[in-house]
């Protein structure tokens, strides 16, 4: 190696240990990604252990498998909580009686997943159709859904992996989980309160400035520009929107909404339609 690229790679090399310096120290109480973590991990264990035993119970199923593939995640992972998969891992919940639902993860490993301390069995180990036959349930439910799309996750594939893996006579045994997935996800317990009025708060606020003259320049300023100021504000907090792209329009003597390229002129009010609704996945 010659002395001209050696010494570059010692310049560079000495470069990026003083930008390293230059950045602030980042406190390990201070770490907002594991706060979002534990609070997604104490709405989950509250599901669980509140939610789950009413809504199978309710819907009669014995147990409710959900099927995840890598690379292909059912709608409910975010619920369910988030893990690595290789090729292919269940989320099972069993009811066997008493006030708590029995929660496994097969194949589906990873510390965010392990570490939440919502599930009494993770592991790579397993024989599904043996796991099955222990606890004989008499309604298995799947993610199969006509009518709510977050509860037809289950693949066609998916269905008949399921099906061969575990046989007769649990194969006869499937049915659809769609209104057990539309309770368990319409019951919300204190953590999620908590977690939406956090969300209303941050809408608020966005919202009170977005539609202020601290953004807005009256006959220059385009709904569009608006829309992706608040593009921005979300993606610097890491926060996602439940509809995509702010749909921000303005109303006036005409009445009608402005498309979004159309500026905002003075004495016509501005609203926004979607701000408000942040995904409650926002701590996740």
């Amino acid at each position: 190696m010659s002395q001209v690229r050696l010494k570059g790679r010692i310049a560079r090399a000495g470069l990026w240990a003083v930008l390293l310096l230059l950045l602030p120290p980042v406190p390990a109480e201070a770490q907002e990604a594991r706060r979002r973590w534990e609070r997604m991990g104490q709405m989950r264990r509250e599901k669980f252990d509140v939610v789950l035993p009413e809504v199978m119970r309710e819907n009669g199923i014995d147990m409710w498998i959900t099927v995840r593939k890598e690379g292909l995640d059912d709608p409910l992972t975010p619920d369910l909580g988030v893990g690595y998969v290789n090729p292919i891992g269940y989320y099972i919940f069993t009811d066997r009686g008493g006030d708590r639902i029995e929660r496994a993860a097969l194949g589906i490993s990873g510390y965010l997943l392990a570490g939440s301390g919502a599930y009494d069995i993770v592991t790579g180990n397993f024989d599904l159709r043996a796991f099955v036959a222990e606890r004989d349930p008499e309604r298995i439910g799947l993610n199969m859904g006509e009518n709510i799309g977050a509860a037809d996750g289950l693949s066609y594939t998916g269905y008949h992996h399921l099906a061969e893996t575990l046989g007769e006579p649990w194969a006869s045994r499937f049915v659809s989980a769609e209104k057990l997935v539309s309770d368990f996800r319409a019951r919300r317990v204190a953590s999620e309160i908590a977690g939406f009025a956090e969300a209303g708060e941050i809408s608020r606020e966005l919202a009170e400035r977005a539609l202020s003259n601290e953004i807005i320049t009256p006959g220059v300023t385009s709904l569009k520009d608006v829309a992706w100021w608040l593009m921005d504000r979300l993606l610097e907090r890491g926060l996602g929107s439940s509809f995509g792209f702010p749909s921000i329009y303005i109303t006036g003597p005409g009445g009608g909404r402005g498309g979004v390229e159309r500026p905002h002129h003075p004495g016509r009010r501005r609203d926004d339609d979607r701000l408000g609704r942040l995904s409650p996945q926002l701590l996740h």
